[in-house]
């Protein structure tokens, strides 16, 4: 699934932008977006260059100071966010740009390759929030969640933010 999005990222002639190392999904996703030609460019943290993780094929790189760092250079770069499956880090930084769309500090697309159901809970989870009313249709449905690569970075594409506000009370 890494690899199909790579690919397809890299058809479209679309700049995949990520952490930078080689390691794990997104590791797997930028190697292929490389082999299809495209244009990855890699913000990674100093912790992880001087342990060695930095992609050694990349079109261009970015070494910041730290996390925080590397999420506020990403965000400026990009136009849309994709989470993969992935652990406590993933999460919080889909929902940190969720939250971001929400609070209109940008409006920018967020959306999850929902490889083998893996963002079904979150969805699921997210229903409960609004039907407990801590949360708005319109905010649970701005993630964009697909299965199918194309698919996604269709969804992406067509997304518009919510005209609504964040405070349940208000329109």
């Amino acid at each position: 699934a890494a690899r199909a999005l790579g690919t397809e990222i890299a058809r479209r002639g679309l700049t995949l932008v990520y952490g930078g190392t080689h390691k794990g999904l997104m590791g797997r996703m930028a190697d292929a977006a490389l082999a299809a030609g495209g244009r990855v460019v890699g913000i990674i943290n100093q912790r992880l260059h001087d342990r060695g993780h930095l992609h050694p094929k990349l079109t261009q790189h970015e070494i910041v100071t730290d996390m925080r760092a590397r999420k506020a250079r990403m965000a400026d770069l990009v136009d849309a966010f994709i989470a993969m499956p992935g652990g406590l880090g993933t999460l919080e930084e889909l929902f940190e740009a969720a939250t971001l769309t929400q609070l209109g500090d940008h409006t920018k697309a967020c959306g999850a390759l929902n490889v083998r159901g893996f963002y079904d809970p979150m969805r699921a989870m997210l229903t409960r929030a609004v039907d407990e009313g801590f949360l708005k249709t319109e905010h649970r449905d701005m993630i964009v969640i697909d299965a199918d690569p194309a698919s996604l970075l269709d969804g992406l594409a067509d997304w518009k933010a919510p005209t609504v506000t964040k405070w349940i009370e208000k329109p």
